[in-house]
């Protein structure tokens, strides 16, 4: 099918050079066989997800992926409506995920009146995903004031001077802020995060390793939390 009426789809053969619609195959005709090689076993696992987590983050650091530390955010609101976006890992240990925002955002926002989160690690290059779902809160405030104060004084800067997720009339709206702010802080050797700006902890329930494998029958292994602290590992259908 080819129709360039508005809520109609290509969903045949890629398009021909010179067709009205453009070179760019259809989404349906994309293909990417994975490698027939590559696995994920039971026995391949480190004892709990964290430190597998460490081993496959190390992974894709050496690979030399653009931002291995890019993820997925998803949040839902009170009604349940889902939103996702990209966000930078800054953190992880035994006890999460961890990540800064404006909390007046609309992810800040979403994860304090419905305070549940998934993540996804898209390592599409390497043929592996990771994938966390789990409650979501702040951080200290003194876990924040140390990440802020690492932060390079222009994105400071940009932390006051951005009303995260709000409308705003145009772009010089926001440099106009900016240099509001940048004028507030000339004389500070030391600026300080917004008291409204400040990190958040997805604290997993679960964490999935998935590796891509031959004729789409991938090895997806999922640590599972039970019982409130100790862990199971499952083997999920792909």
């Amino acid at each position: 099918m080819r129709t360039g009426q508005r809520g109609r789809v290509h969903v045949g053969p890629p398009r021909r050079s010179g067709d009205v619609t453009g070179d760019t195959p259809a989404p349906a005709a994309m293909r990417n066989e994975y490698a027939a090689d590559l696995g994920l076993t039971e026995a391949d696992l480190a004892a709990d997800w964290h430190r597998q987590f460490d081993s496959w983050f190390a992974d894709a650091v050496a690979f030399g992926l653009p931002e291995p530390n890019a993820m997925v955010v998803g949040t839902a609101d009170a009604a349940g409506r889902p939103s996702g976006r990209t966000v930078l890992l800054k953190g992880y240990d035994p006890e999460g995920f961890v990540f800064f925002t404006n909390h007046l955002s609309r992810k800040g926002v979403e994860a304090s009146a419905n305070p549940y989160a998934s993540l996804v690690f898209p390592w599409f290059p390497m043929q592996r995903q990771v994938v966390v779902a789990g409650s979501i809160a702040p951080v200290e405030r003194a876990v924040t004031e140390s990440y802020f104060a690492s932060r390079p004084r222009g994105s400071q800067l940009g932390a006051w001077a951005s009303p995260q997720s709000q409308v705003v009339p145009d772009r010089a709206t926001l440099e106009d802020r900016y240099r509001e702010v940048t004028e507030r802080f000339a004389d500070a050797a030391v600026i300080p995060p917004p008291p409204h700006w400040g990190g958040l902890r997805v604290r997993p329930d679960s964490v999935e390793f998935w590796q891509g494998r031959a004729g789409r029958l991938h090895d997806r292994l999922r640590f599972r939390r039970v019982d409130g602290s100790d862990w199971i590992v499952e083997r999920l259908a792909p």
